[in-house]
């Protein structure tokens, strides 16, 4: 049972998360447990309501990702040299640490104690500096150093002298080039030669064309210059690892500084992200309560649009006529709201519990040593689980675990099987979730279950409101009163034709509808000698009795066809089975003869050849010795079968067809032949 996919608080944590930077804060998020400790809850409330405070007058903070930081400051504690990419991160951290220090500065005016993590903070000016000063979009800056600058230089003017030369080389052998410009090869400056002249041109063959045309050749005045280019770059690369060394082991001895840095921005992006998310649903830091009283105050779920959800009202663990209400028993209609109500009260309640502000004017929760749910069918068909062995698995469950601290939610108590049964079961688990102390919020619709929670100390009825003018659930809860489910009412809102409602009225409390089959089949009325006719009469104009939750029943009774328009059923049209079209025997019977069979004709009793195959009819054409003749399948007889007499593709136009008639046909098969056809004998 995942409590917190049941109540949806992973969907808040995943708009949490969002408003995090770092991966550690994010973790943190998504291991966030209701807290068990009065003292660190206080603690954790305390810190949303000031990070709110700050983000509300202060704007967002200047908060980094850190992405890559730990495993840098890692690698140069254990020896390893860092690139300048990495010392460049590192900078920027430091930059978001100094960013961050000043904003909290700023916000120290505001006397808020969340600001003062500014001191736990260390920019290391120097470092950030020295860092900044020699690294530059990723490497080692020019002026690093003076040697580094020097040598760089002297790589340029080196490079230089060399593209001097190529282009000297190639002015003075205009004819042996195959272009105008000098190249890159290999790391070698090269021009581009003409293959038949290769060996006029001193130097050494770098690379060729893909045609090879062409010949890239390093001219002998450039070869000079490239050893000491080659040195040069030596000297250059030492230098720059020195540099980088050294800031490394700059970066390494402020190893513990830099993580406690890192350490305190993860910690405050935790904490500022719970201020960003109360602001996203306009919440309040709730009071938390040492006895075991819930209070809401327009309360919210906070996944629904404020604009649209209707606020709760509710209040748990007061003291009625000597009893402290511990559990409340909701009713009213389908489609109402019971079941979000019931998860706007656990939800707010898991939230307060994880240091979060609740989505509400004003709230007072209790602390609660577990949250307990049974909402939903449940059903599971890979462990064969049908809806009420879901619920009831989940109730047992619940039961083993409860005790005077929890906060227990169930929905729909004791549905999916006998109404009678369920209902005796739904009474059962309230005395034992009573017995346990625990709060416990349900949903239900029987009748006998808001009788019982009428008549228990401790227990109270609720009802969600519905407007019967214009048909619609008000979405408020009220305590201390039963609710009706209105399921005519909505049934009737829906489209239910009048005179199905009259019998689901009748069948419901106790009427039959009255016509002549039932004139017949029942005795007397309940009200002894009355004339059924009257009897019923008298029910449908809404003057008959009805006991307890009919009444809204009788009312719908008598509204029944005035001044509304008489609601009728229209059926609409389906799609029709097509049906297999039956054999037609005397085709079957006809299609055992096949071309070629030897078939005796009755009463005759001469043998002659299948020529051609039944037809719908079941007639078939047969060669006798002088003539062909259309006869019934059911005046032959098989005398050899086909396949019998004649080998496997045999072609049977030799025994039926004129010779005229196969010469014919086989020249058509080759190619039209005008004026010509083929006779059949018919």
């Amino acid at each position: 049972m995942n409590t917190e996919q049941i109540l949806e608080f992973d969907k808040v944590k995943e708009i949490w998360m969002e408003l995090a930077l770092t991966e550690q804060a994010k973790e943190e998020i998504r291991k966030t447990l209701p807290c068990l400790s009065e003292s660190e809850l206080l603690t954790k409330q305390r810190d949303t309501t000031q990070a709110r405070i700050l983000v509300e007058k202060g704007g967002n903070p200047p908060l980094v990702s850190l992405s890559g930081i730990k495993e840098h400051i890692a690698a140069a504690g254990i020896g390893d040299c860092l690139s300048a990419g990495a010392l460049e991160e590192i900078e920027k951290a430091l930059v978001a640490v100094m960013r961050l220090k000043s904003y909290l500065n700023r916000c120290k005016q505001y006397e808020i104690p969340l600001a003062y993590y500014e001191e736990n903070l260390d920019d290391l000016v120097e470092v950030r500096e020295l860092i900044s000063s020699q690294i530059r979009s990723g490497s080692v800056d020019d002026g690093a150093s003076k040697l580094l600058k020097s040598l760089r230089n002297d790589i340029e003017r080196t490079k230089e002298r060399m593209r001097e030369k190529a282009e000297a080389v190639m002015r003075a052998h205009k004819e042996c080039m195959s272009d105008h410009f000098s190249t890159l090869r290999n790391g070698h400056i090269c021009i581009p030669v003409k293959k038949e002249y290769k060996f006029k041109i001193g130097g050494t063959v770098i690379d060729k064309s893909s045609t090879g045309s062409t010949l890239f050749i390093e001219p002998a005045p450039v070869a000079k210059h490239y050893e000491e280019l080659q040195l040069l770059c030596m000297d250059e690369e030492n230098e720059v690892r020195r540099i980088l060394y050294t800031l490394t082991a700059m970066v390494a001895e402020q190893a513990e500084t830099i993580a406690q840095d890192m350490r305190v921005i993860e910690k405050l992006d935790y904490i500022f992200s719970k201020g960003k998310l109360s602001l996203e649903y306009e919440g309040c830091e709730p009071e938390i309560a040492t006895d075991r009283k819930i209070m809401l105050k327009e309360a919210r779920h906070p996944l629904m649009d404020k604009a649209t959800c209707v606020p709760l009202e509710f209040e748990i663990g007061n003291v009625e006529n000597g009893a402290v209400i511990n559990g409340i028993v909701i009713t009213g209609p389908n489609t109402g709201g019971k079941t979000v109500a019931i998860k706007t009260v656990a939800l707010n309640c898991m939230m307060a519990q994880c240091g979060l502000h609740v989505a509400a004017k004003e709230a007072r929760i209790c602390m609660n040593s577990n949250f307990l749910c049974d909402i939903g069918d449940g059903q599971n068909l890979s462990e064969n689980l049908s809806t009420f062995s879901a619920h009831i698995t989940n109730v047992l469950a619940i039961l083993r675990k409860v005790n005077s601290d929890s906060l227990v939610i169930m929905d729909e108590l004791g549905s999916g099987t006998d109404p009678t049964e369920g209902m005796g079961i739904a009474i059962a688990i309230l005395e034992e979730l009573k017995k346990s102390g625990a709060l416990f919020l349900v949903t239900t619709h029987y009748p006998e279950v808001k009788q019982y929670a009428e008549q228990e100390a401790g227990i109270l009825n609720a009802r969600m409101t519905f407007d019967r003018e214009s048909l619609r659930p008000l979405y408020q809860m009220v305590i201390g009163e039963a609710g009706e489910s209105c399921a005519l009412y909505i049934a009737r809102q829906l489209g239910m034709p009048d005179e199905m409602l009259k019998n689901a009225i009748a069948a419901a409390y106790g009427k039959t509808p009255y016509d002549s089959a039932s004139k017949e089949k029942y005795g007397k009325t309940p009200h002894g000698s009355m004339d059924k006719a009257a009897y019923y009469e008298m029910a449908y104009d809404g003057k008959a009795a009805f006991k307890g939750n009919g009444a809204y029943a009788e009312a719908l009774l008598a509204d029944l066809g005035k001044g509304q328009e008489n609601i009728v059923l229209h059926k609409e049209s389906a799609p029709k089975i097509q049906k297999r079209k039956k054999e037609n025997r005397k085709q079957t019977a006809a299609e055992k003869f096949r071309l070629g069979d030897s078939v005796m004709v009755c009463p005759d009793k001469k043998i002659g050849i299948v020529c051609q195959k039944a037809n719908e009819k079941g007639v078939l054409r047969v060669q006798m010795p002088d003539k062909k003749i259309w006869i019934n399948h059911k005046r032959l007889k098989l005398h050899v079968a086909a396949d019998e007499l004649y080998p496997e593709d045999y072609d049977f136009s030799i025994l039926f067809d004129t010779v005229d008639n196969r010469k014919l046909r086989h020249k058509m098969s080759k190619r039209h032949v005008e004026g010509e056809e083929i006779h059949m004998d018919l």
